[in-house]
């Protein structure tokens, strides 16, 4: 389990290479089979009830890209470093080292790497949080009415995948080694349904 700070308690954790930390456990991005994301990983920094709220470091990989979703709670966003995109609400904006975004509740959101860099970032949330709601068919239409909307979301839909892997390491548990056609690249994800 991970040394996150729990009750008040001082916990410190000397960071490591590779934007990892001391204690604590880099863990796949989720653990859902419907939703569809690609090569991002999760670290829960602090979690603690004293707090109401839990800081997580999310990696993204090159073209790799967070789930699309929307629920109850915020969110708040540091880049830490490298650049992509992300569609928060109606807007699609691009992301570079700093930038601060906050996610309102029931906002539609996704945050998507670079093709040629990884994208690194805190969020912070509430600890007791709702489970995050997928779009229906209809909420893709709807977005996807706004040209520059569907443009960001049709960048994400053609990563056609031929291979998939059984993964049991740590890290990597729950998700599959993907093999993209188009390029050849390889990563950790879940593979599109169809």
């Amino acid at each position: 389990m991970n040394d996150v700070s729990r009750g008040g308690s001082p916990v410190h954790r000397r960071s490591k290479a590779g934007h990892r930390w001391e204690g604590v456990d880099c863990l796949p991005y989720k653990e859902d089979e419907q939703a569809r994301f690609k090569a991002i990983s999760r670290q829960v920094l602090f979690s603690d009830p004293v707090l109401a709220a839990e800081l997580r470091f999310f990696e993204v990989a090159p073209g790799g890209f967070s789930s699309l979703e929307r629920h109850q709670h915020a969110h708040a966003v540091l880049v830490l470093h490298g650049h992509g995109q992300c569609l928060i609400g109606r807007e699609v904006r691009r992301l570079e080292p700093h930038d601060l975004v906050t996610v309102p509740p029931w906002t539609w959101h996704q945050f998507r790497a670079a093709s040629d860099a990884s994208l690194g970032f805190l969020c912070m949330v509430n600890v007791d949080r709702d489970r995050p709601q997928l779009p229906s068919q209809e909420d893709l239409t709807d977005l996807q009415a706004d040209p520059s909307i569907a443009a960001f979301l049709g960048a994400l839909s053609h990563d056609g995948v031929d291979r998939v892997e059984d993964t049991k390491s740590k890290e990597t548990r729950g998700l599959d080694l993907v093999t993209s056609r188009r390029d050849g690249r390889r990563f950790f994800g879940k593979r599109p349904r169809s």
